[in-house]
């Protein structure tokens, strides 16, 4: 298996950028410990480390929006990965956009530039 560095951060945890293999628009980002690492090797399908649940999570479990690995890009100093991915279900986002990344900074607020490709609460349920 390919060793990327995991012991730079002090906690193991390295960033993962989720992006279109072909139109190349940056999804989302997320975070790989080396058991998420090898699990995307082994099953082309992207799995990540969520902070937030500290657990490993298979992008799309819930919402069948699964992102399927074409190709894997690694930096310099085996620290920060690029995914190129083929998005099933056409959103990134939990929130139901296309890419995490769906609101603009303008002056001192937010404008969203996205549109939304589902409606959350439907997929995740109310709350």
């Amino acid at each position: 298996m390919i060793e990327l560095d995991f012991a730079k951060s002090a906690d193991g945890l390295i960033p993962a950028i989720a992006q279109d293999w072909q139109t190349g628009e940056v999804l989302m980002l997320a975070y790989l410990n080396a058991e998420a690492w090898r699990r995307t090797l082994e099953t082309g399908i992207a799995t990540y480390w969520t902070r937030s649940r500290r657990k490993l999570w298979v992008k799309g479990e819930s919402s069948g929006h699964v992102q399927k690995v074409k190709e894997i890009l690694v930096d310099c100093d085996l620290d920060t990965v690029i995914l190129k991915v083929e998005q099933v279900g056409g959103a990134a986002c939990h929130e139901g956009y296309r890419s995490c990344f769906f609101r603009r900074v303008d002056g001192d607020g937010l404008t969203v530039t996205g549109e939304r490709v589902f409606d959350p609460k439907k997929v995740y349920g109310a709350g």
